[in-house]
């Protein structure tokens, strides 16, 4: 195990903005980090590598969504979600039974019914892949946990750090073409980025001056940050 799950980040035209929709659906505390960006903090009890951080970015969004968090409902349709000021991109129907819905900055998402056992809220992070197998052993290779496969889809189940159900590869026939508008951390067990870069990451940027991590992209391009231990690790 190279690194542990740390939490998620999204890129914004306004952070606060869009800090506050993801703080009222996920039912998280709305942090103000003081610098234009803001935190969706997890509710009590739970992990904290369920925090979203939301940064504000200067270029426009452009091209389509390949990383996106899947929900479950606690009410039998989405109107909270609607009313939260979320846009319907598409209902259930013959060919999926769940609901494509759009966040004030145009972050597609899912939403799905209710389920008895399950609660309600975020389970699992979908990230396109071109190779979801590949994807996945290679992310499981670094975060650890198991690789589970099924109809072309293939997903890590029990990575370290890891906050919810299933972290799926869902495959597309689109090649990544822009910079992903989410992704997600990681805090390393060593205390650089070699063995990350050994194991096939793209280093995008090291530490200088102004950020204290390293960008780093997976095999297939999606853009992740890879801390330091922290003191408490």
């Amino acid at each position: 195990m190279i690194a542990r799950f740390k939490d998620l980040c999204m890129d914004a035209a306004d952070a606060h903005r869009l800090g506050a929709f993801w703080a009222a659906i996920l039912d998280g505390e709305l942090v103000d980090t003081g610098d234009g960006d803001t935190r969706v903090g997890p509710r009590p009890a739970r992990s904290k590598a369920e925090s979203v951080w939301v940064n504000t970015v200067p270029e426009p969004r452009t091209g389509k969504t390949r990383v996106h968090l899947d929900l479950r409902l606690a009410d039998p349709d989405p109107e909270a979600l609607l009313a939260a000021g979320a846009r319907l991109v598409r209902e259930p129907d013959a060919e999926i039974s769940w609901w494509v819905l759009a966040d004030p900055d145009g972050n597609q998402f899912c939403a799905f019914p209710p389920r008895e056992g399950k609660r309600p809220g975020v389970f699992e992070l979908v990230v396109d892949t071109a190779d979801p197998v590949a994807q996945a052993t290679w992310w499981a290779g670094v975060v650890g946990g198991r690789v589970e496969t099924e109809e072309g889809v293939a997903s890590v189940v029990g990575a370290a750090g890891f906050p919810w159900d299933y972290w799926v590869f869902d495959p597309v026939p689109e090649r990544k073409r822009v910079k992903n508008r989410v992704h997600w951390d990681v805090d390393l067990t060593g205390p650089d980025a070699t063995a990350l870069i050994s194991a096939g990451a793209t280093l995008l940027r090291e530490p200088d001056d102004r950020i204290s991590w390293w960008v780093l992209a997976d095999p297939e391009g999606n853009e992740f940050c890879a801390f330091p231990p922290r003191p408490s690790q």
